[in-house]
C-alpha cells in the first residue's frame, strides 16, 4: 500500500454524485488534513534531522572513545617502559656504586698494608737502633769497667772493645766514647 502524501490529497478529485457531501466541508476538512500532514512531514523531516545529527555525534564520540582507548593503552604502555627504564636506570647505579665502593675498599685495604708495612718497618729499625744504642752502651760499661780509678796514677790500657753489629774493625776509641741523641 502506497503512502498519501499532502500533493496527493490535493490534487484528488471526486466524482459528482446526488445526495453527496457538502463540497465545501469535504474540501475544508482535505486542507486541514493537508496541513496536519504536511506539519507531522516538517516534524519527521526535523526529527530524521536530529537523528541524524546524533548518529554523527554517536560515531564522533565512538571515535573519540577509540582515541582515547588507545591514547590510555599507549601512556600505559609508556608508564611501563618508563617505569622499566627507572628499574634498569637504579639497578646500573647500584651497580656502579657497587664497583665504586669495592673500589674504594680495595685502595684502604691496599693503604692499610702499606701503613702496616711502614709500621713493621719503623718497629724493625727502632729495633735495630736500640739494638746498636744497647751495643753501644755495653762497649761504654766495659771500657769504664776497665778503665782504672783516677789517681792511682795507672795508665789504662788499650783493650779492643766488643764490636757493635755493623761497626768495622777499625773503630776509634774516642768515636766510641762519644753518644748520638736522635
Amino acid at each position: 500500500m502506497q503512502r498519501i502524501t499532502p500533493v496527493d490529497i490535493q490534487h484528488k478529485t471526486f466524482k459528482k454524485a446526488l445526495q453527496g457531501y457538502d463540497r465545501a466541508e469535504v474540501d475544508q476538512f482535505l486542507d486541514e488534513v493537508i496541513e496536519t500532514l504536511e506539519d507531522d512531514a516538517q516534524h519527521r523531516a526535523a526529527l530524521e534531522a536530529e537523528i541524524a545529527d546524533l548518529k554523527e555525534r554517536i560515531s564522533h564520540f565512538k571515535a573519540m572513545e577509540e582515541s582515547l582507548q588507545n591514547t590510555l593503552l599507549l601512556a600505559q604502555r609508556t608508564a611501563d617502559e618508563v617505569k622499566a627504564s627507572a628499574h634498569k636506570e637504579a639497578d646500573l647505579i647500584k651497580e656502579q656504586a657497587r664497583i665504586s665502593a669495592e673500589r674504594e675498599i680495595s685502595t684502604f685495604t691496599d693503604a692499610a698494608a702499606d701503613a702496616r708495612r711502614e709500621h713493621q718497618r719503623a718497629n724493625e729499625a727502632a729495633e735495630k737502633a736500640r739494638s746498636e744504642l744497647r751495643s753501644l752502651l755495653m762497649t761504654h760499661i766495659a771500657l769504664l769497667e776497665r778503665t782504672p780509678a783516677q789517681g792511682n796514677g795507672e795508665t789504662p790500657q788499650a783493650a779492643e772493645p766488643p764490636k757493635a753489629p755493623g761497626e768495622s774493625s777499625e773503630t776509634d776509641l774516642s768515636d766510641t766514647n762519644r753518644i748520638t741523641v736522635y
